[in-house]
């Protein structure tokens, strides 16, 4: 199944869920700060009528994919448990929602891949555990400032005029780009390379240790005398300086051309810079919080292949126009609603032989409520349902019983755990309590 040039409409736990391991090669997500705000489009702009609200519950948190958060990584739980006494309810509600997104974003992304998540100072630092946690802290790369110049309209604080975008790689083999997105000199700088060669190219002398060396009078005739202590630095082969951490890039204002009126739309700019350094022509860029489908745009002009996921219904119809229109380049991409199914796992559909191996795995008891009984009373069942991204391969496989089939339903296989546990709490509260 091809995957890419898509827009999925859903949540997008549900769409990670189903895509293959090591597909992407380079993941961006702006996904909500937790700013406890409600971002709505401007009546008459391109996204009207689109809007979220940026303020956590723990109704937002999917409880049917808990246990594999707790399981896999049960330090990053027991912090998160903790932020809810550190800082409050709604920020712990936060960072597990986007823990459970950022285990599946690891599984997806390909060995020498990288991921650029973008946040503000409100959860930045609680992000970054949950990153070093499952990405390694040794694959932490920078803590890059997004700069840009706004009216100041406070007089209580420094007003806030940056963003925080975390970078991260899955190993120490990663692309990278730098020469793809040097920095321009300043003109002072420019003015020194005042020396042309034969064949026209300007340079200027340095000393061997790289630096600039004094008055311009002076370098051609050390260069002569002392070949071995300088060199030429060409300006066409420095082209600039190598990237920093902190990018000047302005913010969209209200009258710029590429804006659609989406709350925190951010510029093209700012993606095509980490699209240029993260990827190579080709590569497929992954956005699975692509609200006005910027990535998506961006990717496009360059020659990437690109996966965009939004639960907002909106969003398929700003990425037929910025395609279409904007980017003028592609119009022909597929928008699908469903989840879709991994392929990189072998299928085996479910036969007797599936179910005489799970009986024997499992010992002959229910996965559910783990009591026993005879194989002919156990049913095949999918762990993660195909609407929720799971597949008919082995491991996505187990036996319920009856009735814990009919409980989980069409869920993934945490829900019916959840409930089993709430009701064996009630029922030790019956014992304990006499209620």
């Amino acid at each position: 199944m091809e995957f890419t040039n898509t827009l999925y409409t859903n949540d997008n736990l549900f769409i990670l869920s189903g895509l293959n391991s090591n597909l992407v090669d380079l993941i961006y997500l702006d996904p909500p700060f937790n700013s406890k705000r409600i971002y709505s489009a401007p009546i008459g702009s391109k996204a009207a009528g689109t809007s979220f609200k940026d303020m956590w519950s723990w109704e937002d948190v999917n409880e049917a994919y808990l246990e594999t958060l707790t399981g896999k990584y049960p330090a990053l739980t027991t912090f998160i448990a903790s932020i809810g006494a550190i800082h409050s309810k709604a920020m712990k509600a936060y960072l597990t929602y986007m823990a459970q997104r950022i285990m599946e974003m690891h599984r997806v992304l390909k060995d020498t891949g990288s991921l650029y998540l973008h946040c503000d100072t409100t959860a930045s630092h609680y992000l970054k555990v949950a990153l070093d946690e499952i990405f390694g802290k040794d694959n932490f790369r920078n803590e890059i400032a997004w700069c840009y110049k706004e009216r100041e309209l406070s007089k209580k604080h420094y007003n806030k005029k940056h963003d925080i975008i975390l970078f991260y790689t899955k190993s120490d083999k990663y692309t990278f780009n730098p020469e793809k997105i040097l920095e321009a000199y300043s003109e002072g700088t420019v003015k020194k390379f005042n020396y042309t060669d034969e064949n026209g190219r300007k340079f200027q002398i340095r000393g061997k240790g790289g630096e600039y060396i004094g008055k311009q009078g002076l370098n051609i005739e050390l260069e002569k005398t002392n070949p071995d202590c300088v060199y030429r630095d060409y300006f066409d082969k420095s082209g600039g300086i190598l990237p920093r951490d902190w990018w000047e890039i302005p913010f969209l204002n209200r009258a710029a051309k590429e804006r659609t009126g989406y709350p925190t739309q951010k510029p093209l700019a700012l993606l095509h810079r980490i699209i240029k350094a993260s990827s190579n022509d080709g590569d497929i860029v992954f956005d699975p919080f692509c609200g006005c489908a910027t990535t998506c745009v961006a990717a496009q002009q360059l020659g990437r292949k690109w996966i965009g996921v939004d639960i907002e219904k909106q969003a398929v119809n700003i990425l037929i126009e910025r395609l279409s229109d904007d980017a003028g380049l592609f119009k022909d991409f597929v928008n699908i609603k469903d989840a879709p199914q991994r392929t990189d796992i072998q299928k085996i559909e479910p036969q007797k032989s599936v179910k005489e191996r799970l009986y024997k795995e499992q010992n002959g008891f229910c996965n559910g409520c783990k009591t026993q009984f005879e194989i002919r009373n156990l049913e095949i069942d999918h762990i993660i349902p195909k609407s929720k991204g799971g597949g008919d391969y082995y491991e996505n496989y187990q036996l319920l019983c009856s009735a814990c089939n009919k409980m989980k339903g069409d869920r993934p296989m945490e829900y019916l755990r959840m409930k089993r546990n709430k009701e064996e709490e009630l029922l030790k509260d019956k014992i304990i309590f006499g209620e």
